[in-house]
């Protein structure tokens, strides 16, 4: 591509006010691409009090429209406040009360950033959309198709995040961090006078106070969480929760029970409204099944080896992917400690994302 094409190509920058995005929007600029930033304002307003240092709070958006001004490129702010309430908190509420620990990012990554997000971009007449992931997408001419892949910075690598992309949304999608260290993105805003450039990452939920993600059930769910019993792994009644909405997988801490030895969350029943505990060693798996996955490229032929993540921060470990009724079956090399329902798993070989879907049970 030429810079004289780039110059009439137009890429809308999602501009959250952070070091990445800025650097995205100055890197584009540099390129010849007519750069707009957007920011989206996200959290209801009665938590944008709590919310200001967060991804989308108001002190952010302050900042992204400094930089867009520095940068001379025009910036706007869209409410998606309704958007991100329907298809990020409401389900992030419902997961819970299932029983089930989802992934808000991957949601607000798929309904808002590139649906609702790359639809406005096109009515305005944007040929793109750039984030500031750390990820990259790449097109395979002898595929004939985009392919997504990891970030070369390991230690910030957000593929994990963005599975779900289609083949449509990875052409019309710029990610010019994915080369790029963090290190050197800091460096690069600090260089262009960016007053963000030390500014720190975010590293929580937007829409919690704090780290404890329960608070947004008395804050946002309309049904109050009902107490039940925690079971021992022979039936035994041992102790009694607050709603399994409060507990997770792997879960040690706040259970509240007398026991000589250390007990973690090894299950939840949501039909029995019951939580099931046991020794740590119970709370290893080594198979998982994830129904209907998502593939960015192509299906691939299936048995086939691959590394799995199945949190954000866990470590890629080896299985075998098979065919299991209309999902797929992960079978690890070796046990993996709490298989998570409503969390993603995501499948790699070496730095290309092959797919993933969220984890129905693991056994």
């Amino acid at each position: 591509m030429t810079e004289s094409t780039k110059k009439k190509e137009t890429v809308v920058v999602a501009m959250s006010g952070g070091v990445d995005s800025s650097v995205t929007a100055a890197l584009l600029k540099e390129q010849g691409y007519n750069v707009i930033g957007i920011t989206l304002q996200l959290l209801p307003p009665e938590i944008t009090s709590f919310g200001k240092r967060k991804c989308c709070g108001i002190e952010n958006i302050e900042d992204a429209k400094y930089v867009a001004a520095m940068l001379k490129i025009p910036h706007y702010v869209f409410n998606m406040r309704k958007a991100f309430k329907k298809y990020v908190i409401d389900n992030f509420i419902a997961e819970y009360m299932r029983g089930r620990t989802p992934n808000p990012c991957i949601r607000c990554n798929r309904f808002i950033k590139f649906h609702v997000l790359a639809n406005k971009a096109k009515q305005i007449g944007a040929h793109y959309v750039a984030t500031g992931h750390y990820a990259r997408i790449e097109y395979n001419r002898e595929r004939g198709l985009y392919e997504l892949k990891k970030g070369i910075d390991s230690s910030k690598d957000q593929s994990y995040f963005l599975y779900e992309l289609t083949q449509e949304q990875m052409r019309s999608t710029l990610m010019p961090l994915g080369t790029w260290f963090k290190a050197e993105v800091r460096e690069k805003a600090r260089e262009l006078g960016l007053p963000v450039y030390s500014k720190s990452d975010s590293q929580e939920i937007c829409f919690v106070s704090g780290k404890d993600y329960r608070e947004v059930f008395t804050r946002f769910s309309e049904n109050p969480l009902k107490p039940g019993l925690i079971l021992d792994l022979e039936g035994n009644i041992i102790g009694t929760h607050n709603g399994i909405a409060n507990y997770t997988i792997g879960q040690r801490r706040g259970l509240n029970i007398s026991s000589d030895k250390p007990l973690y969350v090894i299950k939840i029943d949501p039909e029995k409204n019951a939580i099931v505990v046991g020794p740590r060693k119970y709370g290893y798996h080594r198979i998982l099944l994830v129904k209907h996955p998502i593939w960015p490229s192509e299906r691939p032929e299936l048995p086939k080896k691959a590394w799995v993540k199945i949190r954000s921060i866990h470590i890629p470990s080896e299985a075998m992917l098979t065919e299991e009724n209309s999902g797929v079956k992960v079978e690890f090399k070796e046990p993996q400690w709490a298989v998570t329902p409503g969390q993603s798993a995501v499948f790699y070989d070496n730095d290309l994302v092959l797919g993933g879907g969220i984890i129905e049970y693991g056994e």
